[in-house]
């Protein structure tokens, strides 16, 4: 079962080589222009003749990864690796099997869905999360550079939990887009400088479960409008953006398939100039990646970590995640993401006795059991022939990668 659920998302996953940038074609000559005639003096040598080697294309990749949606048992864990190594709260090695390849990227883009507290104090999990501040340092450690914070949950804990949250992401380095403390803040453009190039990094969320947060803070989340976005991608050029990436809290669901709203606010953003490329969270599980005129969509990422699982009434692929590597280069004067690499990661079962919400998502922990697992491992060789066009294999052992053939990419 678990095989054919993530084979579906990796039957639609590919790389395609986009046509190279304009100029001469490879192998014609241009017309020669006769040099002016030297002077030549009798008996002296010949002058030796240099020629500068071809600057290579500029070139960078960024990686992705789904929800960091952290449930009660997430955090119990937590605590029982930080006592361990005298931390009050320790998520690293829920990512350490994931740190060598975020780590190599230029560019590391996660997505945290619930909001954190100041002091650890009055912790919780669904439906109104409160997470433990210590995730912040173990995203930095991990490699990641920045991370959407725009979701359903974000005022879960209202102003002062938006608050939180960026306060313990900005200690720990990372940037942050998506939500606010200030109508300054949610006007400033998050700019990546990456070999050179600035990227900008957006994020949106279709809504907030209802939850509002006091009058006068309509910045205080970024809320989905599409001519909205399309406006603050523009602004982001005009910053200096030359690569914009958008994060999108969107979708039905547990649903592998994108929804027509999905897929019609991704044509209308991918056909504007000022948007480059669209990550996708929100769902749990695996969706498709789409290429729309030349731009990619990754529709969902699936989830990092979380404690979801059919032990929790959810279906299997909530436990199914991906680990995207956008490869982008410099084609003539434009800068074109031209190969899509992902890496399956799986969420071990996490059977923690306790009665299921009407979601599905919190189970409640039981003294004579303890915690889930580590969430976070990347998928065993075992997946191998779910891909259709074979992985290649890494130099870290024991990791799974896919790279599609152009024949899989949808239309």
């Amino acid at each position: 079962m678990r095989r054919s659920l993530l084979a579906r998302f990796v039957a639609v996953l590919a790389v395609a080589a986009l046509p190279a940038g304009s100029g001469v074609a490879a192998g014609a000559r241009r017309p020669a222009t006769p040099a002016p005639a030297a002077a030549h003096v009798a008996g002296a040598p010949a002058r030796p003749t240099t020629s500068q080697p071809a600057a290579a294309p500029l070139s960078f990749t960024i990686e992705a990864t789904g929800d960091m949606l952290v449930h009660s048992p997430v955090w119990q864990r937590a605590r029982s690796y930080g006592a361990t190594n005298g931390m009050a709260y320790d998520f690293g090695p829920m990512l350490a099997k994931i740190k060598p390849l975020i780590s190599a990227a230029d560019l590391a883009i996660c997505h945290i869905e619930t909001p954190m507290s100041p002091d650890d104090a009055h912790l919780s999990g669904y439906p109104l999360f409160n997470s433990p501040h210590e995730l912040a340092t173990a995203i930095a450690d991990a490699g990641y550079d920045g991370c959407s914070t725009a979701s359903n949950h974000s005022v879960d804990q209202g102003a002062a939990g938006v608050n939180a949250t960026l306060v313990a992401l900005d200690r720990a380095g990372l940037q942050h887009a998506g939500t606010a403390r200030s109508a300054a803040e949610a006007a400033h453009v998050e700019l990546h400088d990456v070999r050179g190039v600035e990227i900008a990094h957006l994020s949106y969320t279709y809504g907030t479960n209802g939850n509002t947060v006091a009058a006068g803070m309509p910045w205080i989340v970024n809320v989905t409008s599409v001519p909205r976005i399309l406006a603050d991608a523009h602004q982001a050029r005009l910053a200096g953006a030359s690569f914009v990436v958008v994060s999108m809290h969107w979708g039905s669901e547990y649903q592998t398939s994108p929804t027509a709203e999905q897929r019609s606010q991704a044509a209308a953003l991918l056909a504007s100039p000022d948007v480059d490329l669209i990550l996708g969270d929100h769902v749990h599980v695996l969706q498709p990646v789409e290429r729309i005129g030349g731009k990619y969509v990754i529709y969902g990422l699936g989830n990092v970590f979380s404690n979801q699982s059919p032990a929790a009434g959810l279906p299997v692929n909530t436990q199914d995640g991906a680990i995207l590597k956008i490869h982008v280069t410099q084609q003539g004067s434009a800068l074109v993401p031209d190969t899509v690499t992902f890496h399956p990661d799986v969420l071990p079962d996490r059977s923690v006795p306790g009665v299921a919400g009407r979601r599905g998502v919190e189970r409640p922990h039981h003294p004579r059991h303890p915690p889930a697992p580590a969430p976070c491992v990347l998928a065993p060789d075992r997946h191998r022939g779910a891909f259709p066009a074979g992985p290649r294999r890494r130099r870290h052992a024991g990791h799974a990668s896919g790279r599609l053939s152009p024949a899989r990419l949808r239309a």
